[in-house]
């Protein structure tokens, strides 16, 4: 699961050449799971709502996510600890695209913490749903993974 670069050409590709992706939203919130979930399954995407960073573990094997949505602030285990046992798992180039998203943790320094765990982008709690879509949209382009 290759992370493709961002290629306006390549952006502008219909609607319906677009692959669905498989998602996984991990809140201790159960409103921010559900709307995030019907929000991307709205898209076409398949999504598992979790509750727990080790619920995220567990599942990212059978799973094989193209993209994870984690809260930084997990019961158990932190988003960051999460996000580096990730980062461990996988390939670098082949692992699952990071999104963290934290209504507490969103000082400069929060953000640069969760670049340094291994996340590929920071959203404010509670997300603009267009930029959700944003960051998922090079990974809708067809080609290889």
């Amino acid at each position: 699961m290759t992370r493709p670069p961002i290629d306006a050409e390549r952006s502008a590709a219909p609607r319906s050449h677009l692959r669905s992706l498989r998602v996984l939203v991990a809140d201790d919130e159960r409103d921010t799971v559900l709307t995030l979930a019907l929000l991307l399954r709205d898209e076409g995407h398949t999504v598992k709502g979790l509750h727990s960073g080790e619920e995220v573990i567990a599942a990212v094997g059978d799973e094989q996510p193209d993209a994870v949505v984690l809260d930084i602030q997990l019961p158990g285990m932190s988003g960051y600890s999460v996000a580096q046992e990730l980062r461990r798992m996988f390939h670098p180039a082949q692992g699952p695209l990071l999104i963290a998203i934290s209504g507490k943790w969103v000082k400069p320094s929060d953000r640069m913490l969760a670049r340094l765990a291994g996340f590929d982008h920071h959203l404010l709690k509670p997300c603009d749903p267009q930029q959700l879509l944003d960051l998922l949209a090079p990974l809708r382009l067809p080609g290889p993974r």
